[in-house]
């Protein structure tokens, strides 16, 4: 089997990358094809597979870079592709895990833990006393596999995800109607769920998110959020992001506006 690692990333978060090569780097593991998408409006520069996405008309174009990069990754003949988010450094045995249950069927997920502001981890070994999953999350024993029931489909994120290249074909990948953020690993998530694609928590397979500056709701996505919402509940029915959804409401930002918001 042929593994590739694949990050979408911009040049805001360029010092993240940087860390996030050096930890794949120590797994010491050569065989791994590593590609990267590149959202910036100006093309990449540097060694190694460079894709480039340019923004859309309504921001980064984050499916679509998703979607460049593991195309680029299956041409040259990957079997398992690996998806760790830009901001997200591999765990020791992130990679080794996901290929042991790449035979299976299914959509693959482990565990992210979230650094804490001021954490930088300099070595794969450091990242062990750190190790706090997020809790909203299943957290399987080393080794240990979960499979998902259809509600769990909601708690997929694409901060650190696997699948196979026949799977991913089967997919489809990442729709394209979604630009800027949100949304679209909700969509991703729910397609595997209506093929019976199974959602599969992987224990081991973990991965660690650096910290960098969030607001609770993400004002500066609201304008995304609204779009992008819009065109997901067109699609499934039902509107995501619910819970940020209601906090701009209480804060007057926006309004119900029949089975959808609006900004007020």
């Amino acid at each position: 089997m042929t593994t590739a690692v694949l990050t979408v990333a911009s040049r805001a978060r360029a010092a993240h990358v940087e860390r996030q090569r050096a930890f794949l780097a120590q797994l010491d593991r050569s065989d791994v094809l590593r590609v990267e998408a590149w959202l910036d409006p100006e093309p990449p520069t540097g060694d190694g597979v460079l894709v480039h996405v340019p923004p859309g008309e309504f921001g980064l174009r984050v499916g679509e870079g998703r979607n460049a990069a593991a195309a680029t990754a299956i041409a040259a003949g990957a079997d398992l592709l690996i998806f760790l988010d830009a901001d997200c450094l591999p765990g020791p045995g992130l990679i080794e895990r996901y290929d042991a249950v790449a035979r299976e069927p299914g959509l693959y997920a482990g565990p992210v833990t979230y650094l804490a502001e001021g954490t930088v981890p300099e070595n794969l070994r450091a990242l062990e006393g750190l190790t706090r999953p997020h809790a909203a999350r299943p957290w399987p024993a080393d080794g240990e596999v979960i499979r998902a029931d259809p509600a769990a489909y909601d708690l997929f994120w694409s901060l650190s995800f696997a699948v196979s290249a026949s799977t991913w074909e089967e997919l489809g990948g990442f729709s394209e109607a979604f630009q800027g953020y949100g949304a679209e690993d909700t969509d991703f998530a729910w397609r595997a769920r209506e093929m019976a694609v199974p959602l599969l928590w992987v224990g081991g397979a973990h991965a660690y998110h650096q910290w960098h500056p969030t607001s609770d709701p993400p004002w500066q996505h609201l304008d995304d959020i609204l779009r992008n919402g819009a065109v997901f509940a067109h699609r499934w029915g039902r509107w995501p992001m619910s819970g940020w959804l209601e906090k701009f409401e209480q804060a007057g930002a926006i309004t119900r506006d029949g089975e959808g918001w609006r900004r007020v």
